[in-house]
């Protein structure tokens, strides 16, 4: 039976929204994920959260009613709130109906089996959890395997970013690494690496890709170091025709990933 919190001062809910802060989410292992469609891609992928927070007002609606009940079989603990509590940990204006803390998956190169898709997408030093959200979409529209972020890349596991990824952050693996352990670990197998560079001489249409292709962005404001782009087996250029001279990071990497899907045939 779920037990009701309705004090701002309740410890739980002061320790939980620490989770807000990279820090605490490192420390303790978990994150924060929001809303009945992201929570219920995350059931969908057998992945249920450890503390389900859920609004009065929503506890109505079949999938809360769901999860509820799932979240409590499993010795998970459903606790009933305000939405200005739920807006409390959240830390958004409009708060959706339930929030989940969940544990944090294992994010090391050494969990990551390449042989299980034909694309994978890499990013190095990503700054924006927009666009970490939106790359993770892409590569659940395209089957990729997962992302792996280079060096110093914002927190995949901040509210933002999960926001972002709608979900598609419990589809994707993910894993981070330097690029002193990635190149290695790369060339200790199979997998063509290719980078997206404003310095590219070839069209990434005319380009030709092979499984498994690992589609690399670099940083939104400076794009791939040179000794990184120097790494890569292939490196493409997405033509411009405007005034602009690049595209977002995450439109990049969709572009590029589309037209690799279509000659690997999906």
């Amino acid at each position: 039976m779920p037990r009701a919190i309705t004090a701002f001062s309740n410890p739980l809910i002061k320790q939980i929204r620490t989770l807000r802060e990279k820090r605490h989410r490192r420390e303790s292992g978990q994150f924060l994920a929001e809303g009945l469609r992201i929570l219920a891609e995350a059931e969908e992928m057998g992945v249920l959260p450890e503390i389900l927070f859920f609004a009065t007002d929503g506890a109505g609606h079949p999938i809360a009613q769901r999860l509820i009940a799932k979240v409590e079989a499993e010795g998970g603990e459903a606790i009933e709130t305000s939405r200005d509590i739920l807006h409390k940990l959240s830390g958004k204006e409009n708060p959706q109906t339930v929030l989940g803390v969940y544990r944090q998956p294992a994010t090391d190169l050494a969990d990551i089996d390449r042989t299980i898709a034909p694309i994978w997408l890499v990013a190095q030093a990503l700054r924006d959890p927009g666009n970490l959200g939106t790359i993770l979409r892409t590569g659940d529209a395209v089957g990729a395997g997962g992302l792996i972020l280079i060096d110093d890349c914002v927190d995949p596991f901040s509210v933002e970013a999960v926001r972002a990824s709608m979900g598609a952050l419990f589809t994707q693996r993910i894993a981070q690494a330097r690029w002193g352990e990635f190149l290695p670990w790369l060339r200790a197998g199979e997998g063509q690496l290719i980078g997206t560079h404003l310095a590219a001489s070839e069209d990434y249409r005319a380009a030709r890709y092979s499984a498994p292709t690992f589609i690399l962005i670099g940083n939104e404001a400076q794009g791939l170091p040179a000794d990184y782009a120097a790494a890569c087996d292939l490196r493409v250029r997405i033509p411009m025709k405007g005034k602009a001279d690049s595209l977002n990071a995450a439109v990049a990497c969709a572009v590029v990933t589309y037209e690799v899907l279509g000659q690997l045939g999906g």
